[in-house]
């Protein structure tokens, strides 16, 4: 929602010839009830590769109708499919995680053209995606309801889980496979039908995931995908949220679009799961490991560019080791370089766009010109930025505040523990964190005391597993995805009594 569009972006003269490749752009349709589909207009729209520059993929743009057809089919489909046993379930979604498996290269070349991924990154999408579809398949059996005391005599209460019915699922570019699939696995497993929105900067990757569930033996109308024109994101968005078939919303991405979701859902009253920005703290205590901490903030700040929602954005460390730690992080740091991800490994590939690097460096400019000190990297090359380090940021400055979601750690210099929890805590989100200090202890009272919805002690802020309560707190969003605690996001709890003979009533 919001994004410029995209067949414009990233045309400057300033790209060699010799970065250009000659692969045929990747062709998206949607999915709706079980058929690809052209766009009922016959529209498309433009993703440009934000390395090269040429066309990587040309995709169908949905018009309302199409969004309105996506919705009726998954809710043709909800009867049957809510009905099905658990474990029909789980053996497709077994099925499912076994076929995005053998279609690792198919992701890895999708991937690295729309956003600029290493293959390490699009192989670990791959890996967790498969695991988070293993995990959706083991909770089928888990969904289960309760007796329930009660005072009336001959009468017997449950409480009872049931599928919510159509659920709209909305993921972002930056890690397209691994979210896209988070944000249907679950609602599948709960016996929900869904309509995924792809982003507008990655429509193949997630029309992939539509070919995956297909392969695996969904039903028609189960999984349908949808992708949109930039320009038309809003209007398309609505038509969902507000179509009476829609009885879920679930939106992984920025702070600002999770915002318009959220007021959106309100109007039409749809429950939403938001998992929205964040600024992840790093906080380094004077008993730290400091090689250990260098290892983790260094993968937390810049694994994937720093664009992952958890990234490690503010690390925060006490003067009386400050100076030692910065030494080492700069060090690491300038190991770290970015490149072209299709002409071979590189620790770092492209930012997703040449406009993201260009905001970046300006926050890195806004905070050199108030005092602070860059210690590495900071260059931005197109869309290429190598992995940066700014020390002696202070509150004035923009990257105090503001998420860069790009390869920039800002080093926080505080006196005393209290200082750091009042650092860590001045920011609007508060999705993951993290602590590093021998006496675990003392790490545990500090991590306590952190405003996030994740906190890892001794351990990167980009930690996740499948089955863990994955969500955020204050502008980072609300709602868990995870296990047990999805349950409660994709079906709905019930009351329903069992009387055995005549009952008493007033009137």
């Amino acid at each position: 929602m919001g994004s410029k569009p995209l067949t414009t972006e990233s045309n400057s003269a300033s790209r060699s010839q010799d970065r250009r490749r000659s692969l045929a752009p990747l062709r998206s349709s949607l999915l709706i009830a079980g058929q690809s589909v052209a766009a009922s207009t016959g529209a498309s729209f433009e993703r440009i590769n934000p390395v090269s520059a040429d066309v990587a993929s040309i995709a169908s743009a949905a018009s309302i109708e199409d969004a309105q057809a996506a919705a009726l089919a998954a809710a043709a489909a909800f009867p049957k499919w809510s009905a099905t046993s658990p474990n029909v379930r789980r053996s497709l979604l077994e099925k499912a995680a076994s076929v995005l498996k053998g279609k690792r290269e198919d992701v890895a070349v999708r991937m690295m053209a729309e956003t600029g991924a290493t293959r390490q990154w699009c192989d670990e999408n791959v890996n967790f995606g498969a695991e988070i579809l293993l995990d959706a398949a083991a909770m089928t059996t888990m969904i289960t309801g309760s007796v329930l005391p009660t005072d009336k005599t001959g009468m017997t209460s449950f409480a009872m889980r049931q599928p919510a019915g159509v659920c709209l699922a909305m993921a972002p570019w930056n890690a397209p496979l691994l979210l896209g699939v988070r944000s249907v696995a679950m609602a599948l497993a709960c016996g929900n039908t869904v309509v995924l929105k792809s982003s507008e900067l990655c429509p193949a990757t997630h029309r992939l995931i539509g070919d995956v569930l297909t392969e695996a033996g969904f039903p028609a109308g189960v999984v349908n995908v949808i992708s949109n024109a930039p320009a038309d994101a809003s209007i398309i968005v609505e038509t969902l949220i507000g179509h009476p078939v829609v009885r879920r919303v679930n939106f992984t991405g920025s702070t600002r679009v999770g915002r318009s979701i959220a007021l959106l859902g309100a109007k039409y009253l749809k429950r939403c799961l938001l998992e929205l920005g964040g600024k992840a703290p790093f906080i380094v205590l004077d008993d730290a490991d400091l090689e250990e901490a260098v290892r983790a903030a260094a993968f937390g700040a810049f694994y994937n560019q720093g664009q992952i929602c958890m990234s490690t954005e503010r690390i925060i460390v006490l003067d009386s080791i400050a100076d030692a730690f910065v030494e080492r992080f700069s060090a690491k740091a300038k190991t770290l370089k970015a490149g072209d991800p299709g002409r071979g490994h590189m620790p770092l590939g492209a930012l997703i766009t040449s406009d993201s690097a260009r905001r970046v460096r300006a926050m890195i400019d806004d905070a050199v010109s108030k005092g602070a000190e860059l210690r590495a990297g900071g260059d931005a090359r197109d869309a290429l930025m190598d992995a940066t380090v700014i020390d002696r940021v202070t509150r004035p400055m923009r990257l105090y505040h503001e998420e860069s979601f790009g390869p920039v750690a800002s080093i926080i210099r505080v006196e005393d523990v209290e200082e750091a929890i009042s650092v860590a805590n001045d920011c609007e989100y508060g999705l993951s964190g993290a602590v590093f200090g021998r006496d675990v202890s003392r790490a545990l009272q500090v991590a306590q005391r952190i405003e996030s919805g994740i906190c890892h002690i001794n351990s990167a802020t980009v930690e996740d597993e499948p089955h863990m309560p994955f969500g955020g707190v204050k502008a980072s969003g609300y709602g868990r995805f995870g296990g047990q605690s999805a349950l409660d996001e994709f079906t709905e709890l019930r009351w329903v009594t069992i009387a055995e003979g005549p009952r008493d009533y007033p009137i």
